[in-house]
């Protein structure tokens, strides 16, 4: 089951069942409680991380000490990907929202793989091409985006990472707090909550705790536009 769950990220794609085998035996587990921090923005770092299982948020403190969250990821996303080439303090704080396994990768075992796979290369550029265009995405939001757009926005993607499909409605189970769905989105929790229950009279969701129940997808992309 691990090696399906590896194999979707970008780290093992063009990979044959030996050589993902083999990178695998290579990686170290970690186990996360809910809540618990894997790692600290500012502190040095050279792993790359893999998702098992469960969701990781991926935030930053402003000069207010405000947490903004850039990500939130989940089984077969990787990330700490800028240490294959920029060993260095990290960016981000990495913390488990759900119970959470991870793969870690050490910086020596990468490098070996990089030199000798460029396959390898090849997608982890490719995924850091991704980062850069989203960020560029999510300033691009914040510029032009009103807030119940943004929030529209995220929905959608958490959707399409964790949304389970469930007499034909859309469940989304992202275990977000509604100040960290706020964090997510950029926004006050007062604003984003306004949203949520904006769309919530419309019939286009349902809320329930640390999730949303998708009624009208349609009507949630073109709120996006």
């Amino acid at each position: 089951m691990d090696l399906d769950v590896l194999r979707q990220a970008p780290l093992f794609a063009g990979l044959d069942d030996e050589a993902v085998e083999s990178l695998a035996a290579a990686m170290t587990t970690v186990k996360l409680a809910r809540g618990e921090v894997l790692f600290h923005e500012g502190v040095p770092g050279d792993q790359l991380h893999v998702i098992v299982s469960g969701k990781i948020k991926l935030g930053r403190h402003g000069s207010t000490g405000r947490e903004n969250l850039l990500a939130v990821l989940g089984p077969g996303q990787m990330f700490g990907e800028l240490s294959a080439f920029d060993p260095g303090p990290r960016s981000t704080t990495a913390t488990a929202i759900v119970d959470s396994e991870i793969r870690v990768l050490e910086h020596d075992e990468l490098i070996t793989w990089l030199t000798g796979r460029p396959e390898v290369s090849r997608a982890l550029l490719g995924q850091l091409a991704s980062r850069l265009r989203r960020a560029n995405d999510v300033v691009s939001d914040l510029v032009f985006s009103d807030v119940p757009g943004r929030v529209a926005k995220q929905l959608l993607e958490l959707a399409d990472r964790f949304g389970e499909e469930r007499d034909g409605r859309l469940v989304v189970r992202h275990e977000l707090t509604q100040e960290e769905l706020a964090q997510l989105v950029g926004a006050s929790r007062e604003t984003v909550n306004k949203a949520l229950a904006d769309f919530a009279t419309r019939g286009w969701l349902r809320l329930e705790p640390r999730a949303v129940v998708i009624l009208d997808k349609g009507r949630l992309q073109g709120r996006v536009r």
